[in-house]
């Protein structure tokens, strides 16, 4: 321990003063910190099934997820947000637009920002997504309710994942009357599973 007896290695009390008031107003600031006011997301998503995965035939999707949303009332945002799936199913193309809006309420935990989504709009889809060559309706309700965590990456930057039960109800429609119609096991109940980037400004 002989550092500690020469004076030249001693540390300056004013500089301890001056690194001490630095942390702590470090801290101070994070734990104060204004929510950014606006976010936009990007990212990657998964639906867990195609619109004609009935039982012994489920299939997942892959597309995208982009959302907007806007300055904070309480921790609560209006969400805007917009998702598209690609693919195929017992030889029908499956395509799917997604457009909803909603609430979204986050909470800070130490670094990270927990949210939860409640959103409502419509779905489209292609009117050959049902199998054996049927018609099907191309739009229906749609709703999501979930959630997500967001870990900074830089101060404008974070990477999110996040998921959530999404409910739609398309049906099919007859070749003459187009009255709707519906076989037993067509999906309405749905998993949805997202990770992107978030730009907060």
């Amino acid at each position: 321990m002989e550092w500690l007896s020469n004076p030249r290695l001693k540390m300056p009390p004013r500089l301890v003063l001056r690194i001490a008031l630095l942390c702590l107003s470090s801290a101070l600031y994070a734990q104060t910190e204004v929510p950014a006011r606006y976010q936009i997301y990007g990212g990657y998503a998964l639906l867990s099934n195609t619109l004609n995965g009935v039982a012994g035939s489920h299939q997942p999707l892959n597309g995208w997820d982009s959302a907007a949303a806007f300055a904070p009332w309480h921790n609560l945002r209006f969400k805007l947000d917009v998702s598209q799936y690609r693919g195929a199913n017992l030889g029908a193309p499956q395509h799917l637009l997604f457009i909803m809006a909603g609430g979204q309420y986050s909470r800070r935990f130490g670094r990270e920002t927990a949210f939860a989504d409640c959103l409502a709009g419509v779905g489209g889809a292609n009117k050959t997504w049902p199998a054996n060559d049927a018609i099907g309706q191309t739009a229906s309700f749609s709703s999501l309710v979930g959630g997500g965590l967001d870990t900074p990456l830089t101060r404008h930057i974070a990477y999110r994942v996040s998921g959530g039960y999404q409910y739609s109800y398309f049906d099919l429609d007859h070749p003459v009357t187009l009255v709707p119609y519906r076989i037993p096991g067509l999906p309405t109940n749905f998993g949805r599973l997202s990770t992107g980037f978030v730009w907060q400004f």
